[in-house]
């Protein structure tokens, strides 16, 4: 009885032993082969950036069983310079020979994903409608490494518009006109009728009675005016008037009236009822023999708002005109057909002397002429 005891003892130790010897070899084996493979460390993932592209045409496919590589992977946002996410932008990944690899869609949340990467170098590039292309710097890609980039700014594209800007006859001549308001001989008195522009635009109805009445409240047409009738006070012209300070306004208020009524008639409406230009277009060239005959005849000769020329009838008919109207405001002893005529030839002499003033003398004296603005070309 005591020795089968000690049999059934003796088998249990051996079964024991044997077991332990068992693990130990296995135990033994298994460190040895970890030790021969090297260290291996499991990858952090990044699962937010992995749901935030969640849905793309390049989704990861699942390791192959037993084939010992980790995939690596590519992720990252589009947005613009404000923050906002750019669906649907063209995301490329370039492989180390700048080829294209891949090709992928932003979805709605501006994310993408290239996955199942080898260990490489790569690029990506990135394009959207109206924005730049943005090139990644080379990126080094680890085996098993799953790398979210930084998110991707595109900024607003240049765009290129071919624009043509068309401005219409009326314009050109009303720019032209505004131009001719700030012309001032010395800075002080007005030279509006004079365009150094030789093809200057044809002004229209409107702008001639504009300027006619730009001309006429002007202040130095007051001090003129007024400076007119103390030379006539002085010499006792149109004695009519009478002497002292009634005498001197009632000459102001005619010198005024004659100055206004002629630029009204002859600057204003009979150049817009028979299509004539008013204005005195600078010559500025050739000989002075033909500078100065130039001159005289534009008081006989003008210009058509069709580029013509034929009599100036506006300045010959609205000196007479002129000369007559004066006659309501000029005492009866004044009235007479021969002082008519003979202001009327005092406007056109006066107005011939004016012309040879403008071409020779005023143009160096007159301020705010455009510099392309040289007379004839």
């Amino acid at each position: 009885m005591f020795a089968q005891v000690l049999n059934i003892k003796g088998q249990i130790c051996k079964r024991t032993a044997l077991r332990l010897l068992s693990l130990t070899v296995t135990l033994a084996v298994s460190l040895s082969l970890a030790n021969a493979q090297g260290p291996q460390s499991a990858p952090a993932v990044d699962t937010g950036s992995l749901l935030s592209v969640a849905g793309q045409a390049d989704q990861p496919s699942a390791p192959t069983a037993g084939s010992g590589v980790a995939s690596s992977s590519i992720a990252g946002t589009v947005v613009d310079t404000n923050g906002a996410v750019v669906p649907g932008a063209k995301v490329q990944l370039l492989g180390p020979n700048g080829a294209v690899e891949r090709t992928v869609t932003a979805n709605d949340l501006g994310g993408f994903l290239f996955s199942n990467l080898p260990a490489g170098t790569f690029r990506v590039t990135v394009t959207a409608p109206n924005l730049t292309t943005f090139t990644s710097d080379p990126i080094a890609l680890a085996e098993g490494q799953i790398l979210q980039l930084p998110r991707t700014v595109l900024h607003v594209g240049q765009t290129h518009a071919d624009v043509k800007v068309v401005a219409t006859v009326h314009d050109v001549a009303e720019a032209q006109v505004k131009a001719q308001e700030q012309q001032r001989v010395l800075g002080i008195l007005p030279n509006f009728y004079s365009s150094y522009i030789w093809n200057a635009a044809p002004m229209s109805p409107k702008q001639k009675f504009g300027l006619a009445l730009r001309s006429n409240i002007d202040p130095v047409t007051f001090v003129v005016a007024a400076a007119t009738a103390g030379i006539e006070q002085w010499h006792n012209t149109f004695p009519g008037y009478g002497t002292g300070a009634e005498g001197y306004f009632k000459r102001f208020g005619a010198a005024y009236a004659d100055y206004a009524i002629y630029t009204m008639i002859a600057d204003a409406a009979l150049p817009s009822l028979l299509k004539q230009d008013p204005r005195y277009f600078y010559m500025g060239s050739g000989t002075v023999k033909s500078r100065a005959w130039y001159a005289v005849s534009q008081v006989f000769v003008t210009r058509t708002d069709n580029g013509g020329k034929e009599v100036n009838w506006s300045h010959l008919l609205g000196s007479f005109a002129t000369a007559g109207i004066a006659n309501v405001y000029h005492a009866p002893q004044d009235r007479t057909a021969s002082l008519t005529v003979r202001n009327a030839g005092i406007i056109i002499g006066g107005a011939v002397a004016t012309n040879l003033i403008r071409e020779f003398v005023l143009r160096k004296l007159t301020s705010k002429v455009p510099a392309y603005a040289q007379g004839k070309p």
